[in-house]
C-alpha cells in the first residue's frame, strides 16, 4: 500500500479498537471524540474517566475523583505495604518504572488496596438493591457479616479512626456531591453495625465507592478508576530511597530472622454449610 491518503484511508476504516486510535502525524481518535480538539483544555483525570466509562464527567465530578486520589491514596511513607516495595526498588537501584509498577501490582491483595475495593463496591451495589426496606437491608447486612465474619469497608487494622474521612465528605459536599443515595447508605449501614453491637465503622474504601457509585460507577470501573491512585505516594519513597546508600533499607534478610512465634497452620473454615 502507497503512502498518502490511501494509507490514512485505511487506517480510518481499519481501527485496532473502538477505543480509540492513532493516526500518525495526523490525530488521535478517543473513544468516540478527538484527543486534540475535545481534550485541549480538560484534566488528565477528564480523559481517564471518560476512557473508562465512554462518558464526559461534569467539572465537579472529575474534580472529586482528583482529590479521592489525593486525600486518599497516596502516603509517602515507605511503612505501608506497597510504599515498601517501592522504597525496596530504590534501595535496590532498579529502575523507577519498575519500582512503581511492582508497587501497583502488589496493591492488588486481598486484605486491602484494589480486591477490598471491588468486594466493597459490590456489596454496596447489592445493599442498594434493599435501601428502600429497613428490615431486609439490616437482615442482609448482618446475614453477610456472620457468613463472611467481615464487611469490607468497614473496621480498620490498627486503629478505628480513618482521619481521611472528615476531608472527604467536606470536599464531596463543597462540588455538591455529598448527599448521594450511596452514600447516605453507608452511614445507615454503619447505624446497622452499631445498634447490633458490631464495633465496624465505615473506613475510607466503602465512602469512595459509594462516591464511584452514585457518580455511575460499577465495581470494575471502581478498580479501574483507582488503579493509579497509589502512585505519586510510591515515587517519593522510591526517591528518598534511591538518595540514600544503596541497600541500607530492610538490610537483614529473612533468613537471619530467629522467629519463635506459632509454627504454620492452615485456615479451615469450619463455617456450617
Amino acid at each position: 500500500m502507497k503512502n498518502g491518503p490511501d494509507r490514512l484511508r485505511f487506517f480510518e476504516d481499519n481501527w485496532p479498537t473502538d477505543k480509540g486510535a492513532w493516526f500518525p502525524g495526523e490525530k488521535v481518535h478517543y473513544r468516540e471524540k478527538q484527543l486534540f480538539e475535545d481534550f485541549s483544555d480538560r484534566s488528565w483525570m477528564t480523559l481517564l474517566m471518560y476512557g473508562i466509562k465512554g462518558e464526559m464527567p461534569s467539572l465537579n465530578e472529575a474534580r472529586m475523583l482528583e482529590l479521592i486520589w489525593t486525600i486518599c491514596a497516596s502516603f509517602p511513607d515507605p511503612r505501608i505495604w506497597n510504599n515498601r516495595v517501592g522504597a525496596l526498588a530504590g534501595s535496590a537501584r532498579t529502575t523507577a518504572p519498575l519500582g512503581v509498577a511492582a508497587a501497583t501490582a502488589v496493591s492488588e491483595a486481598s486484605i486491602y488496596g484494589r480486591k477490598p475495593d471491588i468486594m466493597g463496591a459490590s456489596f454496596l451495589h447489592e445493599a442498594l438493591k434493599l435501601a428502600d426496606d429497613s428490615e431486609a437491608l439490616e437482615a442482609f447486612v448482618i446475614g453477610y457479616l456472620k457468613r463472611y465474619r467481615s464487611i469490607p469497608g468497614f473496621g480498620r487494622p490498627l486503629i478505628s479512626v480513618d482521619e481521611r474521612i472528615e476531608p472527604l465528605l467536606t470536599a464531596a459536599d463543597n462540588l455538591g456531591l455529598g448527599q448521594g443515595e450511596c452514600l447516605q447508605l453507608v452511614s445507615t449501614i454503619e447505624q446497622i453495625l452499631q445498634r447490633n453491637r458490631y464495633r465496624l465503622s465505615a473506613n475510607i474504601s466503602i465512602y469512595c465507592a459509594a462516591i464511584f457509585a452514585d457518580i455511575g460507577y460499577s465495581p470494575r470501573e471502581n478498580v479501574y478508576i483507582a488503579l493509579l491512585s497509589f502512585s505519586a505516594g510510591i515515587l517519593p519513597c522510591y526517591i528518598d530511597a534511591l538518595e540514600k546508600p544503596e541497600g541500607v533499607l530492610f538490610p537483614l534478610d529473612c533468613g537471619r530472622i530467629r522467629y519463635s512465634g506459632a509454627t504454620k497452620r492452615r485456615y479451615v473454615d469450619n463455617e456450617p454449610a
